[in-house]
């Protein structure tokens, strides 16, 4: 690959953003971002696990490669993201468990974000070596972790004004998310 990594880390982040780009990833944006604290512990969370699968799936790829057995990329990237979220949950539980519950059932769910398998598979497709899919990883879950501080904020604020009852609650939170969305697509030129 010829892109920079700086290139890389700004397209993994903001051009092509897993929740506002791709939509990768919107349980957690929607189910965890009514607090602010709270999303931010979530985004540290899946940046780590985004982060070790891209690493774990740079090897995985390259032994399914020598010994000839590619069919078993995606099985085995599903192997290694529900161990390290597991890994993440009992560290969290033990560490902090105030976090752990409020986290709740979004924590064990990291297993199922689709936006940490979709990071695999783009990365392997594009074809980047160690430090390249390093610093994807670091720019996705810093993409994933913006977004939700970004929602949170807003939610946050949203509940002290007087918002009327028709679009309280989900519709709005739907809103927000659009507009998020459409305000990213903003970002589409930097890739030249």
């Amino acid at each position: 690959m010829n892109d920079s990594l700086w290139f890389i880390f700004i397209n993994a982040s903001l051009i092509n953003n897993f929740v506002l780009a791709y939509f990768l990833g919107i349980c957690p944006f929607l189910g965890v971002s009514g607090k602010l604290e709270t999303a931010t512990r979530m985004g540290g969370a899946v940046t780590f696990v985004m982060i070790i699968a891209s690493m774990s799936a740079y090897g995985i790829n390259a032994l399914l490669i020598a010994i000839n057995a590619p069919f078993l990329q995606l099985i085995s990237y599903i192997v290694v993201i529900a161990s390290t979220v597991q890994l993440v949950e009992m560290f969290i539980k033990k560490m902090s468990p105030a976090l752990f519950r409020a986290l709740g059932i979004f924590l064990p769910l990291i297993t199922t974000n689709c936006a940490i398998l979709g990071l695999a598979l783009f990365q392997t497709n594009k074809g980047y070596g160690f430090l390249e899919s390093f610093v994807y990883a670091l720019g996705a879950g810093a993409g994933f972790t913006l977004a939700l501080i970004l929602m949170a904020g807003l939610r946050e604020q949203l509940d002290l004004a007087d918002v009327p009852n028709v679009a309280k609650g989900t519709a709005l939170t739907l809103l927000i998310a659009g507009i998020l969305s459409l305000s990213f697509m903003g970002f589409a030129g930097l890739g030249g």
